[in-house]
């Protein structure tokens, strides 16, 4: 006899099925900084986050980043420079979480990105999307925004902090599809011309 199908998130938060699958964003500038948005409604002065976003069923994770980027900053101008392993979670603390925790929800589990940004910041329009998720933006450094963000991301801040920041670095470069990070290309003598 075939048995209903649980509830994914009815799991007492004994694994990660209980945390919303979700995708963040780092956008660094070439000078190795960092767009922070202000969540629009939220009190200060820990209302400071990157872009981040729920992952619609079926949807590649690369794809949902690049969805939650546009929608929420309008940008498009990017270069791939890494992800984060495997899921990093962070739980709802009470009183928080709203809709996402009336409907089941401990918290939620997000595989991170970096991007660098390759267009010019008249490309950022945080009305690009229906609904405004930032009324203001701002370039900060990795430090500010671990002090920006509201408390209970902290730690996930730190995590993404630790693995993206050798590749926002200025001079950074990507070394391969796989996102591996090494030092930015040195360039190669030219010949002289001959005498």
């Amino acid at each position: 006899m075939d048995r209903p199908a649980k509830d994914p998130r009815a799991d007492g938060g004994a694994g990660l099925s209980a945390y919303r699958p979700n995708v963040g964003v780092v956008l660094a500038s070439a000078a190795g900084r960092v767009w922070l948005g202000r969540r629009a409604g939220a009190p200060g002065p820990h209302n400071w986050q990157f872009p981040q976003g729920g992952v619609d069923e079926g949807e590649d994770l690369l794809a949902a980043a690049l969805r939650e980027l546009k929608e929420e900053t309008g940008v498009t101008s990017v270069a791939f420079l890494g992800r984060t392993d495997g899921w990093i979670t962070y739980n709802f603390p009470p009183g928080h979480g709203g809709d996402k925790a009336r409907k089941g929800w401990r918290g939620q589990r997000q595989v991170w990105f970096a991007f660098r940004f390759e267009g010019s910041d008249s490309e950022i329009d945080l009305e690009a999307h229906g609904e405004i998720e930032f009324d203001a933006w701002k370039w900060a450094s990795l430090e500010e925004a671990l002090e920006k963000v509201v408390a209970f991301k902290r730690e996930t801040y730190r995590k993404v902090a630790a693995a993206f920041g050798p590749m926002i670095a200025p001079g950074a470069a990507v070394s391969s599809a796989s996102g591996e990070v090494g030092p930015a290309p040195r360039p190669r003598p030219r010949p002289r011309p001959a005498p």
